[in-house]
């Protein structure tokens, strides 16, 4: 006997065709979990890139104290400084505009203290400026202690994170993880092995990239992050079809498809 319905297994075939694309063409990404070549079963341990000290910069904002015996002998150097608004806190928030205390360091890199004077400062870390103060201040104090340290170390992160903005640390010492961190981690749709950084330098502007899902990270010189670094998180491709008119356009043609072929099988049986 003849198949009344020579095109019924054409039929079938299509619409299984379609609903596999469509099962995998929105299936999770295995891409989400960071660090992935770590072992599960077993303790590991990691190489770690070696921490080197940011230097001075000029613009840079610094909190320069001196003490002695007698406070009242360093006063003057201790309350006379600027006052200048950044975007975040010192505890690392980003939320409206902070009024922040500190001795601003001039386009020549110098910062003028009462009583010892201009001294230059670019260049130098915090450890070698805290040294160079002391010895000037020895001049005029006996046995000053001097502190210094950043005001305004600025990083910020941008793209597929929960919230982007700049962010004004505490610490010298911030990683890739800890900028991360603090702008909530990235989004489901942030691309987490393309990770850039963009980072300001005498010479120019100097990138590298990041793969999250690898712990090579830890080794990168960049893990560590300077004043002013940009780090940016671009979206996946989940984030960019969401986006694309032109694919939002092609999913409700191919539903229409579906549709129209259900209603044909459907009177075929």
């Amino acid at each position: 006997m003849m198949n009344k319905y020579p095109n019924r297994g054409f039929l079938f075939s299509f619409l299984v065709l379609l609903i596999g694309f469509f099962i995998f063409g929105c299936s999770t990404p295995k891409t989400i979990t960071y660090f992935q070549n770590i072992p599960d079963s077993v303790s590991t341990t990691i190489e770690k890139a070696k921490f080197t000290e940011p230097v001075i910069q000029p613009d840079d904002i610094l909190s320069i104290t001196v003490q002695t015996a007698d406070p009242s002998a360093t006063e003057s150097i201790n309350q006379k400084s600027v006052t200048t608004s950044v975007l975040g806190a010192s505890t690392a928030s980003a939320i409206g505009n902070q009024q922040v205390s500190g001795f601003l360091v001039d386009k020549n890199g110098e910062v003028e203290l009462p009583i010892i004077g201009t001294l230059k400062l670019a260049g130098l870390t915090t450890y070698q400026a805290r040294q160079h103060i002391r010895e000037k201040a020895s001049t005029y104090f006996v046995n000053p202690a001097v502190q210094v340290r950043f005001v305004n170390f600025k990083i910020t992160v941008i793209g597929e994170v929960t919230r982007p903005a700049s962010y004004t640390v505490p610490s010298e010492k911030v990683t890739l993880l800890d900028a991360l961190g603090l702008a909530g981690d990235l989004t489901i749709y942030g691309k987490r092995e393309n990770i850039l950084l963009i980072r300001e330098t005498p010479n120019g502007k100097e990138t590298a990239r990041f793969n999250l899902n690898n712990t090579e990270l830890f080794k990168s010189p960049y893990f560590y992050l300077k004043q002013n670094d940009i780090v940016y998180v671009e979206p996946n491709k989940s984030k960019i079809a969401t986006t694309d008119g032109a694919r939002t356009r092609a999913f409700a043609f191919t539903g229409t498809v579906i549709s129209l072929i259900i209603v044909a099988l459907s009177r075929i049986f």
